[in-house]
């Protein structure tokens, strides 16, 4: 039976938006905010835990994460949104990969929930969230170019000064 609705863990789908958005903000808190450090207002959850498992717990992060993604493209949110919640565990997964810069970073991007609040904006006002997303990749192409570039030129001229020409 072919359907594309999320499964429970008792085999049931969840058919009711509402259900899926609570099955998906549960799942996001478990991984990114469960536990509020002692003394601290530092929240994490099992990403971070699983962040520390050497090459795979970035992975299996990711997995689980990309579950939120697949139910926000059940639900029909645009591409472009879709495309923003892949980039968000993107940066996720590949920071991870950097030992102590990655758990740090898994303690602080919380990819899971800003993914559940983009699907939430995505399904309050499609439009708004298409926008703001598409301005959001641009921005980050254009970041990308420019450090590229910037490298570049710095690489050349550097090169330049040390052939002494």
């Amino acid at each position: 039976m072919a359907t594309d609705a999320p499964i429970t863990t008792r085999g049931e789908l969840i058919t009711n938006e509402d259900t899926r958005l609570s099955a998906v903000r549960a799942l996001a808190k478990l991984m990114d905010t469960a536990i509020t450090l002692p003394g601290t207002n530092i929240k994490l959850g099992l990403d971070s835990l699983i962040g520390l498992i050497p090459g795979l717990g970035d992975l299996i992060g990711s997995a689980i994460g990309g579950y939120i993604v697949l139910v926000a493209s059940h639900m029909g949110v645009s591409r472009i949104v879709i495309a923003r919640m892949l980039l968000n565990l993107g940066i996720d997964a590949v920071v991870g990969v950097v030992p102590v810069v990655g758990d740090l970073l898994d303690v602080a991007w919380k990819a899971n929930v800003k993914n559940v609040e983009l699907l939430e904006r995505a399904l309050a006002d499609p439009r708004a969230a298409k926008r703001g997303s598409l301005w959001m990749i641009i921005g980050i192409v254009a970041a990308v170019v420019l450090l590229a570039v910037g490298a570049a030129a710095l690489t050349w001229f550097l090169l330049s000064y040390l052939s002494g020409k």
